[in-house]
């Protein structure tokens, strides 16, 4: 929908959000009315380089042509109905998803959110079912962020952030352990632990990856231990790191992993996938959700994975996503550090310069761009970018920095 056609001005429609919504976000002082490939487009027709893709939902690029077509024809046919009966676009993408990431089974959700929560569930059901009620403790990293329902928040191990302040008692069994840390993680673990969950790269952690000893290791003391290794990709899964599931540059297979995000081009879709001797702990009546699986969902899904996997574009985010992060390194002032892995890039600066002004420095140059805590920027850019794109991004960010010297 265009603002020219609500009849109301860019300020009044402002005035409709202040006035009707509960915010909970600091807005860009913009209307985003139509986005295509690398730009979104304000109201007024400005193009802003799209270097947060929706916070990397947007992968295969803004309004991806056969995504579009696949939600139009799908929509058309059937929207929603439930789970009782068999749909087309469910049942494909199932098979597209588990052949393509080598896992057994799939459990359709709505958001990553509740796609972690469900990963929480299904663990601790196989670990109460088979081991017994007390075995139900899960161990987290440090610093990990796993979504904002009560069970996805009491996983994420930031206990003194806004995450979970002012909200009572977190759900209890969980312990939190340092990141990259195996040793924190072994010492962590006790009789009533049944898995350990961390995202392969922590993302509103500050953007860590995690290291091949650390990812290796925690494979091999699950598998010692008798425990679940739950990996949560629900922003590093589908191309975005430079493999297809970040877990693939270890060399390792979890036994439940979460994704979201970039799986649906859009749509509101997540899932959780899992090994068949731990899917079956999932039973009739254990779980549910009235839209998961939606068609429309599971159709966008369908092309935006297609899209992904046929133009290689995991291949594309290893190639610019070290292309960038060197641009980064040459040509911006005040780094303390890049980092990332593929295009999932965090930028940490010297103290003194703060993430927020950067972020709306990086905005009035038509660069959209995220913050983190205090002096860190994370960019998950659609993954189609060109070298050129990865230069302007760079100058920009160089120019807004520079700016803030003074």
């Amino acid at each position: 929908m265009k603002l020219s056609e609500t009849g109301l001005t860019a300020e009044e429609l402002k005035g409709l959000v202040k006035k009707y919504m509960i915010e909970t976000y600091e807005r860009f002082d913009f209307i985003a009315e139509t986005a295509k490939d690398m730009y979104i487009y304000d109201e007024k027709g400005n193009a802003y380089l799209d270097f947060y893709a929706g916070i990397a939902v947007n992968s295969a690029g803004n309004c991806n042509e056969k995504v579009v077509k696949a939600i139009q024809s799908q929509a058309a046919d059937l929207i929603h109905t439930f789970n009782y009966p068999y749909t087309i676009p469910q049942a494909l993408l199932a098979k597209k998803i588990c052949d393509t990431i080598g896992m057994d089974k799939i459990y359709y959700q709505n958001s990553g959110t509740e796609a972690n929560e469900a990963m929480i569930k299904l663990a601790r059901k196989y670990g109460v079912d088979k081991y017994g009620p007390e075995k139900y403790e899960i161990v987290t990293a440090k610093m990990g962020f796993h979504g904002r329902s009560f069970g996805s928040m009491s996983a994420t191990g930031q206990p003194d952030s806004a995450i979970q302040q002012g909200f009572g008692p977190m759900t209890p069994g969980f312990k939190y352990a340092e990141y990259n840390n195996l040793k924190a993680f072994e010492d962590a673990i006790t009789d009533k632990t049944i898995a350990i969950m961390i995202e392969p790269v922590q993302g509103e952690g500050g953007v860590h990856p995690a290291t091949k000893e650390f990812m290796t290791g925690l494979r091999k003391l699950c598998d010692e231990r008798g425990l679940l290794l739950c990996l949560d990709e629900v922003q590093s899964g589908w191309c975005r790191t430079g493999e297809v599931m970040a877990y693939m540059h270890y060399g390792i297979k979890p036994d439940i992993v979460s994704m979201a995000k970039a799986m649906g081009g859009g749509l509101p879709i997540g899932a959780i996938c899992a090994k068949d001797e731990v899917a079956k702990y999932f039973t009739s009546g254990s779980h549910g959700s009235t839209y998961s699986g939606n068609p429309v969902a599971c159709a966008a899904s369908l092309a935006q994975i297609g899209e992904l996997l046929d133009r290689d574009l995991a291949g594309n985010a290893k190639k610019m996503g070290k292309y960038f992060m060197n641009k980064l390194r040459e040509v911006v002032p005040h780094v303390k550090e890049v980092r990332g892995l593929g295009l999932f890039v965090g930028v940490e600066f010297e103290d003194g310069f703060n993430s927020v002004d950067i972020k709306h420095e990086c905005f009035d140059r038509k660069l959209i761009v995220t913050a983190i805590g205090s002096n860190i920027i994370r960019m998950v850019p659609p993954l189609i970018l060109t070298e050129e794109h990865c230069d302007k991004a760079a100058e920009i960010i160089a120019e807004s920095v520079k700016a803030l010297e003074k």
